[in-house]
């Protein structure tokens, strides 16, 4: 399977994690986010950053994820109705955190916020299995100008 990563160009050398918080980690924790689409990275990428942060270099990361590796499930159906809704944003912190703590896998398959339909995937850097993880391309990558205009 290939997952997709946009980043900054200056930090797309390899797979790190900020421990930055967001949706599905608090500060701290350290996990990768990636896509199962292009367009999707994109779309995650132009909610999380205002129209100036969109004009950086950056690069598209095309990310394997062999098919041995088991992926962990978050199912929309188990989440509470308003779980996108920035105040309980807690709720899947706390997910994602457990997850990270109890090492449970290299990959968290969890629902996109922005559509729920498609998934995004959360690359676990502790687990044995993330050294099986590999980038099998990295491309320039420039947000249409008239995105956020």
């Amino acid at each position: 399977m290939h997952v997709y990563r946009i980043s900054i160009a200056k930090y797309s050398n390899g797979l790190v994690a900020s421990g930055n918080p967001a949706r599905w980690c608090p500060k701290d924790v350290f996990m990768i986010y990636t896509a199962s689409s292009r367009s999707l990275a994109c779309l995650e990428n132009v909610v999380n950053r205002d129209q100036f942060g969109l004009m950086q270099p950056f690069n598209i990361l095309t990310i394997n994820c062999p098919p041995s590796i088991k992926i962990k499930t978050v199912l929309l159906k188990s989440l509470s109705p308003d779980w996108k809704d920035r105040d309980q944003i807690h709720l899947t912190r706390s997910l994602g955190e457990n997850w990270i703590r109890e090492n449970q896998s290299a990959i968290l398959r969890v629902p996109s916020s922005i559509i729920e339909e498609e998934n995004n995937y959360l690359l676990n850097p502790n687990h044995p299995d993330f050294k099986l993880i590999k980038i099998v391309k990295t491309q320039p990558f420039v947000f249409d100008s008239r995105i956020k205009l």
